[in-house]
């Protein structure tokens, strides 16, 4: 089974989030629970609905990642792009993401 963390966008700003093994929401892909059997995948199912339910998140999806040099990597190249930001520079003071990130 491929591993998998849970991810959606925080319904008050848009933001890419990922639900944590504390059950909070993060902004960041690398502090994401993995879910790496399919009683995990079900929690994470059952947990993004809940959150969905209780208006806090929208577009909830699990998605498929791997560990790569020590980092977690969507496989999806829309996942990656949404993990790390625009591909290109779009605004003063907003960067953009890490080209090798994004590489197929």
């Amino acid at each position: 089974m491929v591993d998998k963390v849970l991810t959606a966008n925080r319904l008050t700003d848009g933001i890419a989030v990922w639900l944590d093994a504390s059950g909070q929401w993060t902004e960041r892909l690398q502090d994401a629970f993995v879910a790496r059997h399919a009683e995990a995948v079900e929690a994470l199912e059952a947990a993004g609905k809940q959150a969905f339910a209780s208006n806090l998140v929208v577009d909830v999806n699990v998605i498929e990642i791997e560990e790569k040099d020590g980092k977690l990597r969507p496989l999806r190249l829309r996942e990656r792009i949404r993990a790390e930001g625009p591909t290109i520079a779009y605004a003063e003071g907003h960067g953009y993401a890490d080209p090798a990130f994004i590489a197929a």
